[in-house]
């Protein structure tokens, strides 16, 4: 027999990887509790996943193309896309993830509408994985037992992974984001056709940003922060509606969602032959908190992986093949998270750090750095002489911005 994989959860990772395993020709079963699900989720996607992951244009709600940057003091700095083939997308999750889950499925995936409830693991590293899950393929909430062996199991299931659980993959830390979607006036959503904001603040998040996204025919209105402030969140929440109040004047809540967001990888991202991808492993991003990306690009490096060390399915790849997924992320993304942890740990701090921050999004060469790493994601090294004039940009902000602060 050759080689068989279950993939849990259908999200854009657990998709990239099905479809990625499928097209290789190697026997795969893809598992989703709800094939409706609408992921609570700011929906930015950058330019490069655009390509790298044949998404239509049509399931691509907005292209934005400015950025508003709104300080605690309401400083508003403008930031605009030069480029006219660059922006960054802005989706419907429901959209996106039943695009992805869809095509894994054309191309061979076993899709099952059903929820893993426990995973066996075997005593040697020859014998199957065991999933028991429940099928809804009958319309049932409570579906019908079922069992499915495999070789090899990717977790793709979420901030709150079951099969994660299954492996002792360990705990981390998480931010709760929550977000209202708000469907405007015609006249009022013509002022977010191509424009997205970010507000930042202690009135709106202590440690986070807050944000109003324009999706396809409303906004997406939310707020982030620390697990440890999650008792705050519906504060906060009335915080960006307040400051946001004008812009949002005559909208209509349609959904309210609530979510949690990991904040580093777990302690443990491959054991044995199960390995964990997107927020089941830790891959959301600090500071911009961008999970999308991240998470269909692990899901695949992961896959790749499978398929090489395995020879295309022809044998059982161990635990130190499936490492090499880690090793190769860590390699290529590492600096990536260093770098967007330091900017947070740095200037979500205080009143005073955020009005740095935003004073410094002002600057052209912050801009260009910025949004290359953003569409591009690479850490993008600035020549020697506007590093040095980002320096001393930033000593400048932090030092006005104690003075600005409310």
């Amino acid at each position: 027999m050759g080689l068989r994989v279950a993939v849990v959860g259908a999200g854009p990772a657990g998709s990239s990887a099905a479809e990625t395993l499928a097209k290789a020709g190697i026997e795969t079963y893809l598992f989703e509790r709800k094939l409706d699900n609408a992921k609570p989720c700011g929906g930015a996607i950058p330019l490069c996943m655009v390509e790298e992951f044949a998404l239509p244009p049509e399931i691509i709600d907005r292209r934005v193309r400015k950025m508003k940057m709104i300080s605690p003091s309401n400083v508003e700095v403008d930031i605009n896309i030069e480029r006219e083939d660059e922006y960054i997308g802005m989706c419907r999750r429901e959209v996106l993830d039943g695009f992805l889950r869809d095509r894994a499925a054309e191309l061979g995936a076993n899709l099952i509408n059903g929820t893993v409830c426990k995973l066996d693991i075997p005593s040697s590293d020859r014998e199957a994985y065991t999933l028991h899950y429940a099928d809804h393929s009958d319309g049932s909430a409570s579906g019908v037992m079922k069992t499915l062996k495999v070789d090899v199991v990717i977790g793709a299931d979420g901030a709150n992974s079951r099969i994660a659980k299954a492996i002792d993959a360990g705990d981390y830390n998480y931010a709760i984001a929550f977000q209202e979607r708000i469907r405007l006036p015609e006249g009022q959503m013509s002022y977010y056709e191509d424009l997205a904001e970010m507000y930042v603040g202690d009135d709106v998040s202590p440690d986070f940003y807050a944000w109003v996204f324009p999706k396809y025919d409303h906004v997406a209105v939310g707020t982030g922060t620390m697990k440890i402030n999650k008792a705050k969140i519906k504060d906060l929440q009335k915080g960006i509606r307040t400051r946001a109040a004008r812009k949002l004047q005559g909208g209509q809540i349609i959904k309210v969602e609530a979510h949690p967001i990991p904040e580093h990888p777990r302690p443990r991202r491959v054991v044995g032959r199960v390995a964990l991808v997107g927020d089941a492993a830790g891959t959301v991003t600090k500071s911009s908190g961008e999970g999308i990306y991240f998470a269909a690009k692990s899901a695949r490096m992961c896959a790749e992986t499978i398929i090489e060390t395995s020879n295309n399915g022809q044998q059982i790849p161990s635990e130190s093949d499936l490492k090499q997924y880690l090793k190769q992320w860590d390699k290529k993304y590492g600096m990536t998270y260093l770098v967007l942890d330091l900017l947070q740990r740095v200037f979500y701090r205080t009143d005073a750090t955020r009005e740095a921050f935003v004073e410094m999004c002002a600057d052209r060469d912050v801009q260009r750095l910025t949004f290359d790493s953003y569409l591009y994601k690479t850490v993008v090294p600035a020549n020697p002489l506007i590093q040095m004039k980002i320096t001393a940009k930033t000593l400048g902000s932090m030092l006005r911005g104690n003075a600005l602060a409310p």
